[in-house]
């Protein structure tokens, strides 16, 4: 495991770092924090990290819930360590397709128009296993037009039922093109290819189907879910059909993971 993370750590430097040639702290204003207070409730934290030294220039107390470590000295490599070690090797496939999107395949104008979204899995500070959704949104960029300041959103979806992927989504901030369920294992970001593969789920669900996976998020099974929308069980069951098909899943885990790393359902 402690090889996986220098690797990881090893590589975000290279890859982020040499092209900060300074450091330079992101300015919090009180604004922002409590931005932070207001969209950090319950089972989710928030932090800001440097990409020049890959410092966390603010942590939001809610991190508390999930690092047995007091607020003031965590560091990222702290939050790595709480990463399933079976689950390492996708993130380090995951940060080297975002980090090709972000600085080599957008623009420099490009840069704080998209997040990225994934799932995985940690261990809790109480040492059980959860399921994560990590929304990265770019603050800043550095005049070389590499992201400077992230803003890194962590949310326990384990309510949801879902599982980490090998998937991560580009999200257009401002209802441009989106880059969704982009596979990783090529380790680098191709748009024609995953333009090909890439299935725009809000496009291909009817409103009652997204209705219909929202339910299944929460745990509903088929009679369940008929009886709130006074269909038959029947009919519940085939719009499930027709939603694996559609999202090209095997089952109504890995459905309910792909809406929610395509913003179809609500992480809470």
């Amino acid at each position: 495991m402690q090889s996986n993370l220098q690797e990881i750590s090893d590589y975000w430097r290279e890859v982020y770092s040499k092209s900060i040639d300074e450091y330079r702290p992101f300015e919090l204003s009180a604004e922002f924090k409590r931005f932070a207070s207001i969209f950090s409730p319950g089972r989710s934290y928030l932090y800001i990290v440097n990409l020049h030294n890959f410092k966390l220039e603010f942590i939001s107390d809610s991190v508390a819930q999930f690092v047995n470590k007091k607020v003031s000295e965590i560091r990222l490599e702290d939050l790595l360590k709480t990463v399933l070690p079976e689950e390492l090797v996708h993130i380090q496939l995951k940060g080297k397709v975002v980090s090709d999107f972000y600085t080599r395949y957008l623009s420099k104008a490009e840069v704080l128009q998209y997040k990225n979204m994934f799932t995985y899995r940690m261990t809790d500070k109480d040492g059980q296993v959860i399921s994560m959704l990590y929304q990265a949104i770019p603050l800043s960029v550095h005049e070389s037009g590499t992201p400077e300041h992230v803003l890194c959103i962590q949310t326990d979806v384990s309510h949801l039922k879902v599982t980490s992927t090998t998937d991560v989504s580009f999200l257009h901030l401002e209802g441009g093109r989106n880059y969704l369920n982009v596979d990783v294992q090529c380790g680098y970001f191709d748009a024609h290819l995953h333009e090909s593969k890439s299935k725009n789920l809000t496009e291909l669900f009817t409103n009652r189907e997204k209705e219909i996976v929202g339910y299944f998020a929460k745990g509903l099974n088929a009679d369940q879910i008929a009886n709130r929308l006074c269909v038959s069980p029947h009919t519940v069951k085939t719009h499930r059909r027709n939603l694996l098909k559609k999202g090209d899943c095997t089952n109504t885990t890995e459905l309910v993971a792909k809406c929610l790393t395509n913003g179809i359902i609500s992480p809470v």
